[in-house]
């Protein structure tokens, strides 16, 4: 069955040059491209953690954990994201964007409004509209664009301010004391999603939350364990009557295979040791530092600033930003080429994201790089 009316859209997509396509990552290369912030993917502790779980339990979880895939490894998880994340409980998902559909989908009801950053991430914007709340978008990061949109809609039974916490397109950081302010003001409740924040901000690593100094009260944290983490899935981290409410009701979670073994057991040690890497944390901040500086004394238009992991190489010609990214992966060096829709209109970037694990002469390779390009 192939509908003359894909072929025509994909056609179109095409066209426009906003195809996207499946590209093999080479190992031997200098990757920029991946959200293995700390290197941790690789990590020998949290290596060894997932070969043990495997060789005890096996190595999927062989069912969704309200039938029989509930395992001692997945509670020793959720205890460590709850201690780490200073919430009373935490609930593991198969993925960040299931945790996040899961949780918008199950507490934002008819009577609700949920107000959204434009640049949330799409699993925050699916989950919304799932929800039966209604949604207002507001631009980014504008807190007085959202403080009018509050005033203005004052009759709901209950509010949600939800945003990312560090805008992995972007390199920035949502205003949260603010945010926070404003929902205490309009008895809202704000929703993070830390996926990037995770293991990065804060002391210990625990998040943007930390990083600002402020408190849990009439917040949920969402995460991944897939970024600076290195392993795979997401969380929610809340009070314990939320996750309780999530076990029951949330979809995404009780029609879904429980995660796998040796992502729960690699998830649990990248925590630990995650909590206790000081010094990945400030030499991943070197690298971004170092990049940033050098790339704008070439010329580049480079977005994003610290503390966020990752930075953006605009170049709005979405052609001429597919060949710098060809031309630097013909020197050994890949990066992610990001373009609309991901992305708003002409600001296709090259998103750039040095993992501590990198030494500081691949970082003086990739600067070169790009010199190398202008030339």
């Amino acid at each position: 069955m192939h509908p003359k009316r894909w072929t025509n859209e994909i056609a179109e997509i095409e066209e426009r040059g906003l195809r996207r396509r499946l590209r093999y990552r080479a190992a031997a290369q200098i990757d920029l491209s991946t959200n293995d912030y700390l290197g941790l993917a690789s990590h020998p502790k949290v290596v060894e953690a997932a070969i043990h779980a495997t060789r005890e339990y096996g190595v999927g979880a062989t069912a969704s954990r309200l039938l029989g895939g509930n395992l001692r490894v997945h509670h020793e998880l959720e205890r460590e994201i709850a201690d780490f994340k200073s919430a009373e409980a935490a609930l593991v998902f198969s993925s960040g964007y299931a945790a996040n559909v899961g949780l918008l989908s199950t507490i934002c009801e008819g009577e609700d409004a949920i107000f959204c950053d434009r640049l949330n991430h799409a699993s925050l914007i699916d989950g919304a509209r799932m929800s039966k709340a209604k949604l207002y978008i507001y631009p980014h990061r504008d807190v007085e664009a959202l403080e009018e949109k509050l005033k203005r809609n004052g009759e709901s039974r209950h509010r949600w301010i939800i945003t990312d916490g560090v805008f992995s397109m972007d390199g920035t950081l949502a205003p949260l004391p603010e945010l926070i302010e404003l929902g205490r003001e309009y008895h809202a409740s704000v929703i993070i999603d830390d996926a990037h924040g995770t293991a990065v901000l804060g002391p210990e690593g625990r998040g943007s939350l930390a990083h600002f100094g402020l408190g849990t009260h009439n917040v949920v944290q969402m995460g991944t364990l897939s970024k600076a983490l290195g392993s795979q899935g997401g969380f929610v981290a809340g009070s314990q009557l939320l996750i309780d409410l999530l076990v029951q009701k949330a979809r995404s979670f009780i029609y879904s295979t429980g995660l796998a073994v040796p992502a729960a057991a690699a998830a649990t040690t990248a925590i630990r040791v995650a909590r206790d890497s000081r010094s990945l944390r400030a030499r991943l901040q070197e690298h971004c530092d170092g990049l940033r500086i050098e790339l704008r004394r070439q010329g580049w238009e480079v977005i994003g600033s610290a503390p966020a992991p990752m930075l953006g190489v605009v170049i709005p010609d979405i052609e001429r930003m597919f060949a710098v990214a060809d031309h630097l992966e013909s020197s050994g060096i890949r990066v992610a080429a990001v373009r609309p829709p991901t992305v708003p209109a002409d600001s296709s970037r090259l998103r750039i994201a040095p993992s501590a694990a990198l030494s500081d002469e691949e970082i003086g390779r990739v600067v070169t790089a790009f010199a190398d390009v202008l030339d």
